[in-house]
């Protein structure tokens, strides 16, 4: 019978997704701060990006937790190329999709 196999195999893909981080810092982008608008305030700001993930996978949603980490993540990583150390959130994560600022602040370390 196969049953029982398909139906352990169909439950871990629909819940892995929501335990899967897919994205990973670059040793360049581990430097980089997300921080608030207020603390970015004597800072250079250097430009933004916008970054994207996926938020659905096979039509279920994922964790918001996960998808807000994994943009951050990638902000940090997009980050050092434009010179920053620092990123700021300037949008809601929405649809996968969040525009940060990119900021050089000086950090130790940093770019």
């Amino acid at each position: 019978m196969k049953y029982p196999t398909s139906l352990a195999l169909l439950a871990l893909l629909l819940f892995a997704p929501g335990a899967c981080t897919w994205v990973k810092a670059t040793p360049e982008g581990e430097s980089v701060r997300v921080s608030t608008l207020a603390e970015v305030a004597a800072c250079e700001r250097k430009g933004k990006v916008t970054v994207s993930v996926k938020n659905r996978v096979g039509g279920v949603e994922r964790k918001p937790t996960k998808v807000a980490t994994e943009l951050a993540t990638l902000a940090r990583n997009e980050a050092v190329s434009l010179g920053g150390d620092t990123v700021v959130p300037e949008s809601e994560a929405y649809d996968g999709r969040q525009v940060f600022g990119v900021y050089d602040c000086g950090s130790p370390g940093a770019g």
